[in-house]
């Protein structure tokens, strides 16, 4: 039992790992880098935009990973600072189409969505799975989200990538399983980001109202969640450190929620 994964040290429990997170500067991927690096990982955030602060020791690497320049940049560098990658964390992902409903979006704004929330993920495993397959083991997680099951009409691309993202994460887990290799998806729901939590300002701005009538109205829209909050980024990112851990050792091809019981079907 001394050697058991889940009597690990959690300060020490990624030593010796490289990871390597996309969007990993704000939000949930900042938060995911921050739990990686505290157990003991060797960790790369990278984005589009340079980051305000990292932790002491977290590299960074500037790249867009909706582009195929943008991932052939974020491998190459990779690959330049750390020599093979143990670990992937697609978190980069979002939407920015119009909300209009399906007639308002155009092939532009399709592509654009699938680039961002699939492609990107597709891509960077391309570029990674060989170092991986080479040594034998690696994880990765893709970053999903509940829209994928619950889809609305103001998100249509989005939900549709993500759904999709789901199902090749399925896919290529059972192709590298044998191989030593994991591979698994995270389904966040209503998650109080920075982001969020700026959001929730202009609401309750413009309603009149304070910030938590407005975080109570915007959870009213989504359906209701019957926890009463929005998950914490730091909660969420220590599911993705389960998963990228050894604790998760048997685990793979499956996809674990985290909305605070959004989701009512089985």
């Amino acid at each position: 039992m001394e050697n058991s994964p889940y009597l690990l040290d959690m300060s020490k429990e990624f030593a010796g790992k490289r990871a390597l997170v996309t969007g990993g500067t704000r939000g949930i991927g900042k938060a995911i880098v921050q739990r990686l690096h505290a157990g003991g990982a060797e960790v790369i955030a990278a984005a589009r935009s340079l980051p305000e602060a990292l932790p002491e020791g977290v590299g960074f690497i500037q790249a867009d990973v909706s582009l195929p320049e943008g991932v052939d940049h974020m491998i190459q560098e990779t690959i330049r600072m750390f020599g093979g990658l143990d670990i992937l964390i697609n978190n980069a992902g979002g939407s920015s189409t119009s909300t209009a409903g399906a007639l308002a979006i155009t092939d532009e704004d399709w592509q654009t969505t699938f680039n961002a929330n699939l492609f990107s993920s597709v891509r960077l495993d391309r570029g990674f799975l060989p170092y991986m397959v080479e040594q034998q083991s690696g994880v990765i997680v893709h970053i999903s989200s509940i829209q994928r099951k619950l889809p609305g009409n103001m998100t249509v691309p989005y939900s549709a990538a993500k759904a999709a993202l789901v199902n090749y994460s399925k896919n290529i887990a059972t192709q590298f399983g044998p191989m030593g290799i994991r591979i698994n998806a995270l389904a966040p729901g209503f998650t109080e980001t920075e982001s969020a939590e700026r959001l929730i300002e202009r609401m309750a701005e413009q309603a009149g109202t304070d910030y938590l009538a407005a975080r109570q109205q915007l959870m009213d829209e989504l359906g209701g969640i019957p926890l009463g909050r929005p998950a914490k980024p730091e909660e969420v990112a220590e599911l993705a450190a389960f998963l990228a851990s050894s604790r998760a050792s048997s685990i793979t091809g499956c996809e674990y929620v985290i909305d605070g019981g959004t989701i009512r079907t089985v």
